[in-house]
């Protein structure tokens, strides 16, 4: 309640005037202490890193089992960044890869939602579809380039069914484990109430497991580019992983640092755009403080 100022007066033979409210003074809001104290704990884990790693490279550190001796300096990869931005080469490069990684990306978030409820919600589905499933989710992604180039005729297609094979698990096996974990009882409230199939999947199923969907994009998209930039390497003309392994065949190591930067900059960026679409899409998951 807000404080109020009266100006009534209990004399008889003279009005008494209405309560006038104080205008009502929002506080000021400031970052909290704990947000702060993590921010500053993160920038200072990326300055001991930069240091470990200029400390490294500067003084040609040799361990024996690992050596720094022909690993730049991060002013090197800094200048050869600088560079790369103003090349004219690297538009082309960054569309050919977002453009691989986003078609086979939504193809996996497609049939991975649609795989994960059917086998979440049927048993029969469980049975004919995860078996064959699980033994596909071990092969890596290098060992699917050779038949993906003999099952496509085109190198940009068998390289978007790589990432579509990357994301696909992870998204499908999360989705799995959000559609279990709706409680039945939500599942026979809605029945009582007279809803059908559909309704309880658009209702009830889908709200339920959306945050794990969202945790299996997020991972996927990571996965995405792991196994796009593997599959650049080795067929790929164009695309931040062709950009990579073109410098380590030039010895163009400053460029290599700088490719790799450039794929775990683009992976976080990429899976951070999915978690932050997804709250949005789940809105009352934020409102329960669960994430």
């Amino acid at each position: 309640m807000s404080p109020s100022v009266s100006t009534s007066v209990s004399a008889p033979g003279i009005e008494t005037a209405a309560p006038v409210r104080a205008p009502r003074v929002r506080p000021v809001r400031f970052a909290r202490p704990s947000t702060l104290r993590r921010l500053a704990l993160r920038g200072l884990a990326l300055a001991l890193s930069l240091l470990a790693w200029h400390l490294a490279a500067s003084s040609r550190l040799d361990l024996g089992l690992v050596t720094f001796r022909n690993v730049p300096t991060p002013a090197a990869a800094a200048q050869a960044a600088w560079a790369l931005v103003h090349a004219p080469a690297l538009p082309t490069h960054l569309g050919a890869s977002l453009a691989r990684v986003l078609s086979g990306f939504l193809a996996a978030l497609g049939v991975g939602v649609a795989l994960g409820l059917a086998i979440g919600r049927s048993r029969l589905a469980r049975d004919l579809l995860l078996p064959p499933l699980e033994v596909l989710r071990p092969i890596p992604a290098v060992a699917w380039i050779p038949l993906a180039i003999l099952m496509f005729p085109s190198s940009e297609v068998s390289m978007a069914f790589i990432t579509f094979t990357g994301a696909l698990f992870p998204i499908l096996l999360n989705t799995v484990h959000g559609v279990e974990s709706v409680h039945p009882r939500l599942v026979a409230a809605a029945r009582s109430l007279g809803a059908g199939d559909a309704a309880i999947l658009r209702e009830v199923i889908l709200p339920g497991a959306a945050p794990s969907i969202v945790t299996g994009a997020a991972i996927g998209m990571g996965t995405a580019w792991f196994c796009l930039v593997t599959a650049e390497m080795i067929s790929g003309q164009y695309g931040i992983g062709y950009f990579t392994w073109e410098s380590y065949t030039l010895q163009n190591y400053d460029d290599i640092v700088v490719g790799m930067l450039l794929i775990g900059l683009l992976g976080m960026g990429s899976s951070l755009v999915v978690r932050w679409l997804g709250d949005r899409a789940t809105p009352w998951v934020g409102a329960g403080g669960q994430r």
